[in-house]
């Protein structure tokens, strides 16, 4: 499976949103998490892709690294989760995580697959997905976990 180039958004560990705004050509800051709340891993997108929500696919990085908004990092897509995420206005859209490994990782070298992955951390992520959403008064379902090869062919439609 080839690699794939991942921007990242929002670092591992912070409290607070950002996005990034093509028109501005910059990362701006979208929100503040509620207190307590933090992103668990590097979350960002997939760079030349769109997802049902209209915006470039979300990804989440699977790794012991922090990074910083805009940074660029080649990954290997391990899986995903399908996802239905209904908006504020009633409308509900398809808004499925990626689940990548950045090639430079040493911690997650060996693992290819979503299955490798404890349940536990597949768990969490779900669980802070649907809680970081709840609070925007969205509402984020799990349809199903997918592995690797089929999150990969997802991507490349």
């Amino acid at each position: 499976m080839e690699q794939i180039t991942v921007i990242v958004e929002t670092p591992k560990g912070s409290g607070h949103k950002y996005d990034y705004e093509p028109e501005l050509n910059c990362f701006k800051l979208k929100k503040v998490l509620p207190a307590g709340l933090v992103f668990p891993f590097d979350f960002g997108f997939i760079p030349g892709t769109k997802g049902g929500d209209g915006d470039p696919l979300d990804v989440i990085v699977i790794s012991e690294i922090t990074t910083f908004p805009g940074c660029c990092m080649d990954c290997r897509v391990i899986g995903a989760i399908k996802v239905n995420q209904t908006e504020r206005n009633g409308s509900t859209v398809r808004n499925d995580r990626y689940f990548v490994v950045p090639e430079v990782s040493t911690l997650f070298k060996d693992i290819r697959s979503l299955v490798q992955l404890p349940d536990e951390i597949v768990n969490q992520l779900e669980s802070f997905f649907k809680n970081y959403n709840e609070q925007a008064g969205k509402k984020f379902e799990v349809l199903e976990r997918v592995e690797a090869q089929e999150a990969y062919q997802m991507i490349k439609i």
